[in-house]
């Protein structure tokens, strides 16, 4: 596999898919006037839609804005974003990690790495655990990212898939924007509606909804889901 080759905006800053993204930053900012945004989550329904391939490029285009990212491998299942970061994972180190043994005067640098893009920082997500949704719903979860708020300009988290699993819904109560990341021609709308329901169970927005893998060809690249607080940008990957 050819390390970075998921970084498109890096590589190909001027390509469709480049500015695809920007827009999608773009659009969050304008959705979120209001509101001071500290975290930002991305899930999908299922796994194979391109979230993580989505999250490790919106990144970069915050960090292109020169404010200071972090972006967490928050999915525990069957987290790749050291892999696109040629980032070590390493056994002693990670999220995990850094959720069970949170204190206060933790030493960060043991666990977030510098990746080659200006102004972004990693954390990987360390080894996996056998209880992810006990860590992430822990005090020390919540502390963890409390500390970080002070230290970074945005959190953006690259959650596990949300159908049958209750991970990402626990992170996106402690997120300001939710993200969802759908697959042209892959995902069922059956799917998507099971997505919003979740989400409507637990009394959480879902604040946008972006379109992966829409083929050049296609001529509108926005698709509204529900209502006018959704938004879809199509991406090809």
């Amino acid at each position: 596999m050819k390390k970075g080759k998921d970084l498109v905006i890096t590589k190909n800053p001027k390509s469709l898919f480049a500015e695809s993204i920007r827009s999608i930053r773009t659009n969050i900012a304008f959705s979120s006037l209001d509101k001071d945004v500290k975290i930002i989550m991305n899930t999908s329904p299922e796994a194979g839609d391109g979230k993580s391939f989505i999250t490790a490029n919106l990144a970069i285009a915050y960090a292109q804005e020169d404010k200071k990212v972090l972006l967490i491998d928050a999915d525990l299942r069957r987290g790749r974003q050291h892999e696109i970061f040629d980032v070590m994972n390493v056994t002693s180190g990670g999220y995990t990690n850094l959720m069970l043994n949170y204190k206060d005067n933790i030493t960060l640098d043991k666990y977030i790495f510098p990746t080659k893009d200006k102004n972004l920082d990693l954390l990987p997500t360390g080894p996996m655990p056998p209880n992810p949704v006990e860590l992430l719903g822990s005090e020390n979860n919540k502390k963890l990212l409390e500390k970080l708020k002070k230290k970074y300009d945005l959190i953006i988290l690259d959650c596990a898939p949300i159908i049958g699993l209750s991970d990402s819904l626990i992170l996106a109560t402690l997120s300001d924007i939710n993200l969802i990341t759908v697959s042209c021609k892959k995902t069922k709308m059956e799917s998507l509606e099971r997505t919003k329901k979740l989400f409507d169970q637990s009394g959480i927005k879902i604040s946008g909804v972006i379109v992966n893998k829409v083929p050049t060809s296609t001529k509108g690249y926005y698709s509204y889901y529900y209502s006018n607080d959704y938004y879809g940008y199509g991406s090809k990957s």
